[in-house]
């Protein structure tokens, strides 16, 4: 069972429900230690006195506002609680707003908002039924350690969700920011028909479950290759930018290859359909068919060719080279 990382109410007009607010995500990325080369040796962060050298107690640590000149304004944590008592134990909804006017780039981070107990479930859900209903977004505002967060409330099945945003200074003008951009209205004609069709081919239904952490996987097959003594084969680059030049027949092949793809099983696939089959397939058409699938995977990156392999449990996949791979997913598929 998780634990509160703070506790007060969430008030909207007169009425007011007691919450607790727990985290709703959790970070799985490889962690490592910091370590002096050559040794074992452990890497540490101490709070030391800049003049002295000496360790400093947590305790003994103030916050110091400077004026410049080495002149500081000294602020007790107790005293920045003491000015907003209230806001420290309150989320004030001051309105509500359609979720789609809210910019990605304003969200932060997401958190769950729970009843603080049985008896103030009635009116948490009548809140979260009506944002639901009514497709809103609760815009409100709360202090948690130390810090004023902007928030926006929205309402999940059988939860109310807590997004922190960034305040609008925080946020900066891509327009001052950004070397170059496409004034709106350049792309247009053959171009933009065949982009839109290359995004209605791929259009698909989300469904986070369908995605995981490659790279972390990769991460984790590195350090388990080097215990062993064993190297891991690197990817290859990124591909190169398209040229303006082809970009329509680079379009036009998108397109094709999506609906290929979509109509074509994957390895995989095959595999279980020729067992179903009983191989009744002779060895001339097995070759053939091994040669066809050889091609199309010649095509796949050495990425998405692991990720075939992932899928297919092949052993020894992640010390392979391209054509390792293309050569392990054809007999796993013949």
């Amino acid at each position: 069972m998780a634990r509160a990382i703070w506790s007060g109410v969430l008030t909207f007009g007169l009425v007011t429900v007691p919450v607790q607010l727990f985290t709703a995500t959790e970070d799985h990325t490889v962690h490592f230690r910091q370590l002096q080369r050559d040794t074992s040796d452990r890497i540490r962060y101490q709070r030391v006195n800049e003049r002295t050298g000496k360790e400093v107690d947590y305790d003994d640590i103030v916050k110091g506002y400077d004026l410049g000149g080495g002149d500081y304004v000294i602020v007790e944590p107790d005293e920045l609680d003491e000015i907003a008592p209230g806001k420290s134990q309150v989320v004030e909804i001051t309105g509500f707003v359609d979720l789609e006017q809210v910019e990605p780039v304003y969200f932060d981070r997401t958190y769950y908002l729970a009843p603080k107990g049985e008896e103030y479930t009635g009116v948490y859900e009548l809140l979260r039924a009506a944002l639901e209903k009514e497709n809103k977004t609760g815009i409100a505002t709360f202090v948690m350690r130390g810090k004023q967060y902007l928030v926006a409330l929205r309402a999940q099945e059988e939860v109310l969700v807590l997004h922190t945003l960034h305040w609008a200074d925080e946020v900066r003008d891509p327009h001052q920011e950004l070397p170059v951009l496409p004034g709106r209205g350049e792309a247009k004609g053959k171009e933009m028909d065949m982009a839109r069709q290359l995004i209605g081919a791929l259009s698909i239904d989300w469904n986070p479950e369908d995605y995981h952490d490659t790279y972390e996987e990769r991460v984790k097959e590195l350090v388990d290759a080097k215990a062993k003594g064993q190297e891991i084969v690197s990817e290859e680059a990124p591909p190169q930018a398209t040229n303006v030049i082809d970009l329509m027949e680079a379009l036009q092949r998108s397109v094709d290859q999506t609906r290929k793809g979509r109509e074509r099983p994957s390895p995989g696939q095959r595999k279980v359909k020729r067992l179903q089959a009983g191989g009744k397939k002779d060895g001339k058409k097995k070759e053939k068919a091994a040669r066809g699938g050889k091609d199309q995977l010649k095509q796949l990156s050495k990425g998405q060719l692991y990720e075939q392999a992932t899928e297919l449990d092949i052993p020894g996949r992640s010390k392979m080279n391209k054509d390792e791979l293309i050569s392990a997913l054809t007999k796993a598929a013949s």
